[in-house]
């Protein structure tokens, strides 16, 4: 739970549950805490969730406590500051082996300034580290509780559970603790049923009636009596009966007012269908009737434009959304901004725990503009890599859409979107998923997605949906549905008990069985669902090496060849592709060669990190192969065909521009952690990387030299916030390098898209020393791509195919080839890319005329956000263009005056070319900066 920011936690309405939960991940002194009395925490990150595991710098807790005024145990009252606050009372000791401790006093009541006469029933925690990026909770991702004691007279019902089912005829244990009693009586509905002396009572009784009935807890100590109360339920026999044919699991509209709702749930013995259509209880009107391992129940009377919260509560114990809802309710859904998510329905705090689910018989289609798009050619995909949160100030996913006009002058043809199925919390990389076929209303709602969807569509781009399968985390109800001890019980259908990776770095939540039949099924619908309902264009497969059952010890990261996990993958693939043929498959996989090279060949595309080599290269340093990037063509691995998405940025790489900065190399006055410095080398890399026969990647901003680390944190001086919140930076679209350097992407990737030597496979690389070059060679198109990463002057072989004139696409210039072996001299950081003919976009920066003749001439302002104005000095105008940097022409205007006014108000912001032209044909060419 996160106060006034952030409610993490659900509610969790049993002392014996906060008290289990809390025992995993501290422990206190005195072992049992007393309200008047001072305590010791002591906080094992190694425990719970691990989210502090190894964390050095500060632990805050964020507490407070659960009383008799509290409502739920989401209700926190007393909270000691807000979450993003960092109080001296609520710093922890590190005690080293990751402990840490903290001293709650003088008492209890004291620290939290709970008034007399307010019961104390709880402590509540969740740890964090200075910013609120990393958090310490219970293996199940929920906050953690301590149970308090008194020396007032107290009673405690552990047994029935509030809510609790019962058949009738059957025996109800029941299991009440007090303090300070002399005596214990228990009742049903008024009735007295038991009676003991002390602080404790244990027993049984005979489940009467169908229907809800009530057992009441009295203690006493001769003087004060205090009493407590649960409501539990009486059932009926379960009816077995056959279910319709033709029904999916999850929820089906079979009528105007009817739903059939389908749950599939081995092993399990009764369901109830609970909802605010009979107020979260259960009943055997709502009891589903069983056939086989399915449970199903037919709902009639339903109002067609209402949507309905519902939940299916298993065996009288768990309580669960539907595992296949399409949206979810969230005791967090209240911090979701309403211009996110307009007239977001309320979660039922205090009806019930946990999420619900959601459905509603007249949900509006969407109407798609664009019924069936097809991919881009494999060798000619262009991916940029966008993490919602951090791309737009907004945070949604209508802000995305509205951006794609930048995607579009980029040049990208497919974005791929970090997870984006509901994952816990708000605010993550979402790589903690919870529900699989519901969007994360964090990002806006499901038409909101849709819109992106189909918007990309209209221009070209292809939607990726990054997704993750190897794990799920403690909310996720197939999960839930069978957990042992805080692990997937031994006859969970879906996940494995144990990791088969004991590397601890390589556990994230619960491991999923991909050699089960159930999962496989549960896949493939999960993939079929985003394919067809949402029409997304492929995926991106998250750490698809722990696809296997195969054992690892610890240290190794399953990277050796292993055949069976290959199956699994390309059994994966195949059934996507029988969905949408076309679709593209690429792994996070990061194998051994051998074993990506059968995926390869097998039509799925495999990320390519060559972070490190492209990072050094741009950082200067080339001794002993360091920047080789010979690893990122196909050829190099013996694949059959370039199935690589190579990249040099990613989510998960460090930012090459911060690295350029904090790290690069210098000589005499170059010096790489120059920033405009830094940003040439980082277009020399962009040339090299986008030119490597291939798929390619992007991650966001990186065309805009994004130089903040991704360990930054936006409210601390530590260094460690990897997926926390990042700054937004779209201010880097006013700086005339960040843009120079956007402007050589987008060059790059046009170039890639629109000139089939791109995609050849005739082809070298000689890229592991400082000076590198890529030859291709294609139908007298031939490139020579050379580059200098060292930090001084270099000479090369370009190794030209013919004699004649080469056009170098990037200066605008042509050289003369009279000798094959001739070479080439290229400043530190500098590159040319040579190409036998010109390529879509040539264009000369200065030609013809005499350049002097301009030699007064400006234009102001600049940048430039409305009207430039241009000044010729005292020699006559004639003409003058303004052109895109890849030359294309957007104005032309005749002139027959020293200076002009144009309208540039409607360009999109960047960079153009204005090119003046004199009456005597003098020629001169300014950079334009448009806001």
């Amino acid at each position: 739970m996160r106060n006034l920011d952030k409610k993490m936690g659900l509610m969790v309405t049993l002392m014996w549950l906060g008290l289990y939960a809390g025992a995993q991940v501290i422990t206190t002194t005195p072992e049992t805490p007393v309200d008047n009395q001072a305590l010791t925490i002591t906080f094992d990150a190694s425990q719970g969730s691990k989210g502090l595991i190894g964390h050095t710098g500060d632990v805050y807790a964020h507490t407070g406590v659960i009383t008799s005024e509290s409502t739920s145990d989401g209700d926190w009252k007393y909270v000691k500051a807000g979450w993003n606050e960092n109080i001296p009372e609520c710093k922890l000791t590190s005690l080293g082996n990751n402990k840490f401790s903290l001293i709650i006093g003088p008492s209890i009541r004291e620290f939290y300034g709970v008034p007399a006469g307010e019961k104390i029933n709880k402590l509540a925690f969740v740890f964090r580290n200075a910013d609120g990026s990393k958090e310490g909770k219970t293996a199940d991702n929920k906050d953690i509780f301590v149970v308090v004691t008194t020396t007032d007279v107290t009673v405690s019902i552990i047994a029935p559970l509030a809510s609790g089912v019962f058949k009738t005829g059957s025996p109800v244990p029941f299991d009440v603790s007090a303090t300070n009693a002399g005596s214990i009586k228990v009742f049903v509905d008024e009735v007295e049923v038991s009676v003991g002396s002390g602080n404790a009572l244990q027993g049984t009784f005979t489940a009467g009636s169908v229907g809800k009935h009530t057992f009441k807890a009295e203690a006493t100590d001769g003087v004060t009596t205090v009493s407590q109360t649960v409501d539990f339920f009486v059932r009926s026999a379960v009816a077995n009966e056959t279910m319709p044919t033709g029904l999916k699991r999850g929820v089906n509209v079979i009528g105007n007012n009817s739903v059939t709702m389908v749950l599939f749930a081995p092993y399990k013995t009764f369901v109830h269908v609970i909802g605010e259509f009979n107020n979260w209880l259960p009943n055997d009107n709502y009891m589903m009737k069983k056939d086989g391992d399915y449970f199903w129940l037919t709902i009639n009377d339903l109002n067609p434009d209402t949507e309905y919260a519902f939940q299916f509560f298993i065996d009288g114990q768990i309580r669960i959304a539907d595992p296949y809802t399409n949206k979810t309710l969230d005791a967090e859904d209240h911090y979701i901004p309403a211009t996110v998510y307009p007239n977001l329905k309320e979660y039922p705090t205090g009806q019930t725990m946990h999420a619900a689910s959601v459905f509603k018989i007249n949900e509006a289609a969407y109407t798609w503009n664009v019924e069936n798009f097809t991919n881009p050619d494999i060798s000619k995909l262009v991916i940029y890599e966008l993490h919602v949160r951090d791309f737009t100030a907004n945070g949604d996913i209508k802000t995305v859409t509205d951006s794609m006009a930048y995607f579009k002058r980029l040049g990208v043809n497919a974005i791929e979107l970090m997870p984006f199925n509901e994952f816990e919390g708000n605010d993550s990389w979402g790589y903690n998923p919870s529900f699989y076929f519901a969007p994360d209303k964090a990002y806006g709602t499901a038409n909101d997605y849709k819109e992106f969807i189909d918007v990309c569509h209209q221009n070209g781009i292809s939607v990726l949906m990054d997704m993750v399968l190897n794990h799920s985390f403690g909310q996720s109800p197939f999960a839930r549905m069978y957990l042992d001890g805080g692990k997937p019980a031994a006859n969970n259908p879906w996940y494995n008990r144990e990791h088969n990776m004991l590397e601890p770095a390589a556990q994230w939540g619960y491991d999923f069985n991909h050699e089960s039949p159930h999962t496989e099924a549960l896949v493939d619908s999960i993939c079929s669902f985003w394919l067809q309902e949402y029409k997304i264009d492929g995926f991106r497969f998250d750490f698809t090496k722990g696809f296997s059952n195969k054992p690892y010890p610890e240290g190794d990261w399953a990277s050796a060849y292993d055949q069976g996990r290959i199956n699994i993958l390309t059994r994966m693939a195949n059934e996507i592709w029988k969905v949408k043929a076309d679709a593209i498959v690429s792994f996070e996989h990061l194998s051994d060669n051998d074993e990506e090279k059968v995926l390869a060949n097998h039509g799925i595309l495999l990320w390519g990190n060559h972070n490190h080599n492209f990072s050094e290269a741009t950082m200067g340093y080339n001794t002993s192969g360091k920047s080789d990037f010979s690893w990122a063509s196909y050829k190099k691995r013996n694949w059959n065909n370039a199935h690589i998405i190579n990249y040099m940025e990613s989510h998960d790489e460090e930012r090459i521009m911060y690295k350029n900065i904090e790290y690069g190399n210098s000589s005499g006055t170059y010096n790489v952690k120059d920033v405009k410095t830094g940003l040439k080398r980082s277009e020399a890399a962009a040339v090299f990387l986008m030119s490597i026969p291939g798929p390619n990647m992007i991650w966001q901003f990186g065309e805009l030299g994004y130089d903040y680390s991704i360990n930054y944190c936006m409210e601390s001086n530590e260094n460690n916030c990897r997926t926390g919140r990042k700054p937004i930076k779209w201010d880097y679209t006013e700086n005339e390098n960040r843009m120079h350097l956007f402007d050589t992407y987008s060059t790059i990737i046009n170039l890639k898209k629109e000139e089939p030597v791109f995609s050849t496979t005739d082809y070298s690389m000689e890229v592991a020393a400082a000076t590198k070059l890529i030859a291709l060679n294609h139908a007298g198109s031939d490139i020579r791509l050379v580059g200098n990463f060292d930090v001084v002057q270099k000479t090369l072989l370009p190794k030209f195919s013919s004699t004649g004139y080469w056009y170098n696409h990037f200066d605008g210039d042509s050289i003369l080839v009279n000798d094959l072996n001739m070479s080439y001299t290229l400043q530190a950081g500098e590159f040319a890319l040579f190409s036998q003919k010109k390529l879509n976009g040539f264009a000369p920066y200065v030609s013809v005329g005499d350049p002097a003749y301009f030699n007064n001439a400006h234009i102001a302002p600049n940048p430039v956000k409305e009207t430039l104005h241009v000044f010729s000095g005292d020699n006559p105008l004639k003409q003058i263009k303004i052109s895109s940097i890849t030359g294309v022409v957007l104005m032309d205007k005749k002139i027959v005056t020293n200076d002009a006014s144009l309208q540039v108000g409607d360009y999109p912001s960047g960079m153009y070319l204005v090119h003046l032209i004199g009456a005597n044909n003098g020629y001169k060419v300014f950079k334009m900066i448009k806001k």
